[in-house]
């Protein structure tokens, strides 16, 4: 086994590689009786899944616990329960999840659990009959969410036959299309050990972790054959405007900017950037259009963190009649910040609050097991955890004004409001 390690201020954290490719990393804590685990898996996710299969891996992920070869859905909720422990998976953009989480004398038989769950999942027909009819009402749900309905109208315009421009869960269309052979042969390409990230963090050593995971995941083995990921289309910024009417009792504006990704010099000045605009009470577009113009209900930004290119994202909702002056508000706002610089003070509260908010995210072993579990996963290492904090101080003024005119000049403008109001 190839070993590293790195110190943090108060834990040591211990990352190495097992036989099979497995990627483990452990955070001693014995100061709570608890063990909290995230399983990441690599190569998995939206980008995986080719268009007439979208929302694979989400049916996937609802599908997994419910049957082994020796152990039915009952068994497996009735042995999670009976520990009084959590155990649950999930999919994102760009991996795969599972979670568990509980007290240092049921780990290993959780982890073992875990194993068997992921290694000879069985799919049952009629759990996936009934996980599809669930996947296709929470689409139909989605339908009705003004803000749901504004964001998917911006995702695809902005990604075009990009998968980021899919929703995770799919259509009604795709999700009913997926068969059991299909998540077979999706288990089979994609569970591999050599994609496998295990972050342990709690009342459990090195050696302990090291000889519990060989056991349960040890004899695993990897398929012959390597994976290749689909290819996707070039993607450019084409500002457009588009707009949906229905019924509701605001509404919603958001304007989309294409971005960078993780791993881009440009990827910690935008976070820092849709904090000073949108993140809580002190922010620049809650402050200038709720508390100074009483145009929001609510109004806020994002910016989430993806291997390939993102969207810087910010959005209002108001009552219909301000349509035009709210989106006017809100371009202003962003545009400000290529024409003027934040000054000394603007900066260092932007960049106390982020810092602020990131520390107070690790509090927990669940949040420290899925930080540095999610860093390795997306290629950046759990050295990232101390390097984050560094490249945040390290902004400048005249760094975050040449970063909003590299990217937020050019907005996509997605729009949903009743039909019957536009100034």
């Amino acid at each position: 086994m190839e070993l590293s390690s790195t110190v943090s201020l108060e834990k040591f954290i211990h990352r190495l590689q097992l036989d099979n490719g497995i990627t483990l990393i452990v955070r001693e804590n014995p100061t709570v009786d608890l063990i909290s685990g995230r399983f990441f898996w690599k190569d998995t996710g939206i980008l995986w899944e080719k268009p007439e299969q979208a929302g694979m891996f989400h049916l996937l992920a609802t599908v997994l616990t419910k049957g082994t070869q020796t152990m039915s859905s009952l068994d497996i909720a009735e042995a999670i329960e009976s520990m009084g422990a959590g155990l649950g998976g999930d999919t994102a953009s760009d991996y795969f999840m599972m979670s568990v989480k509980t007290v240092s004398e049921d780990f290993e038989s959780i982890l073992n659990l875990l194993a068997e769950i992921v290694r000879s999942p069985t799919f049952p027909e009629e759990e996936i009959a009934l996980e599809k009819q669930l996947i296709c009402q929470s689409i139909r749900s989605q339908q009705e969410q003004p803000f749901t309905v504004a964001f998917k109208q911006l995702r695809e315009k902005m990604y075009g036959k990009h998968p980021y421009g899919r929703s995770i869960l799919g259509t009604e269309e795709t999700v009913c299309q997926v068969s059991r052979e299909d998540l077979q042969k999706c288990h089979y390409n994609h569970f591999r050990p050599n994609n496998l990230i295990i972050s342990l963090s709690g009342n459990i050593t090195l050696d302990k972790a090291v000889k519990l995971v060989e056991k349960s995941f040890g004899t695993w083995e990897n398929p012959a054959h390597d994976l290749t990921m689909n290819s996707f289309p070039m993607l450019s910024v084409s500002p457009s405007e588009m707009m949906t009417y229905q019924s509701s009792q605001q509404a919603i504006i958001m304007l989309g900017y294409l971005t960078v990704g993780v791993a881009h010099v440009d990827y910690p000045v935008l976070k820092l950037l849709s904090t000073y605009l949108g993140n809580g009470l002190s922010s620049r577009l809650f402050v200038e259009l709720r508390e100074k113009k009483g145009l929001a209900y609510d109004v806020s930004a994002f910016f989430p963190t993806r291997l390939q290119p993102s969207h810087f994202v910010t959005y209002i909702g108001t009552a219909p009649h301000n349509t035009n002056i709210a989106l006017e508000g809100l371009q202003q706002e962003t545009e400000r910040l290529c024409e003027v610089e934040l000054t000394p003070e603007e900066l260092q509260t932007a960049k106390n609050k982020l810092l602020g908010q990131y520390a107070l995210g690790k509090q927990t072993n669940a949040e420290i097991a899925h930080l540095y579990g999610w860093y390795e996963t997306l290629g950046l290492g759990i050295e990232f955890d101390q390097k984050f904090p560094e490249l945040i101080n390290k902004i400048s003024s005249e760094m975050v004004q040449k970063v909003a005119k590299d990217y937020l000049l050019s907005p996509y403008v997605s729009i949903v409001s009743p039909e019957i109001i536009m100034d």
